[in-house]
C-alpha cells in the first residue's frame, strides 16, 4: 500500500479536480438554464406577434410575417443550443460523479492506512516488554 504522504498528495489533487469539475458542472447548468430562458422568451415574443384581424394593414402583416419567420428561426436555433447545453450538463454531472468516486476511493485508502497504522501501534504495544519494574519482592 502506498505511504501516507503519497496518499495525501493524491487526495489533494483529487480534491482540486473535484472542485474544478463541480465548477464546470455549475457553469453547464447555468448555460442550460439560460438557454431554456431564451427559448421561453422567444416563444412569448412569437405568441405576441400572432396575426390579428385588422383591415387594410397589408404592410404591417408582411412585417409581422417576416418577424414571425425570424422568431421561428431563432426558436429552432435556441432549441438546438438548449439540447446541446443539456447534453453538456449531463456530461458534466457524470464527470462530477466520477471525480467524487475517485476522491472517495482515496479517502477510503487513507482510512484503511490509518487503521493499519493504529493496529500496528497496538501490536507494538502488546509485544513490547512491560515498562514498570517491580522494585521489591512480595512483602
Amino acid at each position: 500500500m502506498p505511504d501516507k504522504k503519497k496518499l495525501d498528495r493524491i487526495l489533494k489533487v483529487r480534491t482540486l479536480q473535484l472542485g474544478l469539475v463541480r465548477a464546470e458542472e455549475v457553469r453547464a447548468n447555468e448555460r442550460f438554464v439560460g438557454e431554456v430562458t431564451l427559448r421561453n422568451r422567444i416563444a412569448q415574443l412569437a405568441e405576441g406577434i400572432a396575426p390579428a384581424p385588422e383591415a387594410g394593414k397589408g404592410f404591417s402583416l408582411s412585417a409581422a410575417a417576416h418577424f414571425r419567420d425570424r422568431l421561428q428561426q431563432s426558436a429552432e436555433a435556441a432549441d438546438g443550443r438548449m439540447r446541446a447545453a443539456e447534453h453538456v450538463a449531463t456530461l458534466a454531472a457524470e464527470k462530477t460523479r466520477d471525480a467524487k468516486r475517485d476522491q472517495s476511493a482515496i479517502e477510503k485508502l487513507l482510512d484503511r492506512r490509518a487503521a493499519e497504522d493504529a493496529l500496528k501501534a497496538i501490536r507494538a504495544l502488546e509485544s513490547a516488554p512491560p515498562t514498570r519494574k517491580v522494585r521489591h519482592g512480595p512483602c
